[in-house]
């Protein structure tokens, strides 16, 4: 096991904190305006870093003592996303973030997850020729035209 970071050629392999939830898709951008107002998620020159997945089928069934009150049937949500970000290895940082997902997230117990990770960070070295960049590529996804990134 691989317990303190590295680096090669290009980057740096840095121990960080891995934060998920789940989520209804409506809630993430109000959960993550709480997010970034206490940590950037900065990495490199980009920041907002994080992650969403397609939307998903949350399953729970309602207790005695549940907002919703006890239910015998099994509740099946639609459009429930999982989102995850990094964080620098800092507890008091993270204590503070989770609280800022909970007190905006709509759920009476939300799914909060926090592991530790080794996570890449780039030594920002010259590659713009380098024919796998997203720049030197045509993707569907490229919104940005290549003149902006020239001139950035």
């Amino acid at each position: 096991m691989i317990d303190s970071g590295f680096e090669t050629t290009s980057l740096r392999m840095t121990l960080l904190l891995l934060i998920s939830f789940q989520a209804p898709a409506a809630d993430v951008d109000r959960i993550m305006d709480a997010v970034v107002a206490i940590a950037p998620l900065a990495m490199g020159k980009y920041d907002r870093n994080a992650y969403q997945s397609a939307h998903g089928i949350e399953r729970y069934r309602p207790l005695e003592g549940a907002a919703a009150g006890a239910e015998t049937e099994l509740r099946r949500r639609p459009g429930t996303v999982e989102v995850s970000f990094e964080l620098p290895d800092d507890q008091a940082l993270a204590a503070r973030v989770v609280e800022a997902i909970f007190q905006a997230h709509s759920y009476q117990e939300p799914v909060i997850r926090i592991q530790p990770i080794l996570a890449s960070r780039s030594k920002g070295l010259d590659d713009r020729a380098n024919p796998n960049r997203w720049w030197n590529t045509t993707g569907d996804w490229k919104k940005v035209a290549v003149s902006e990134v020239e001139n950035a």
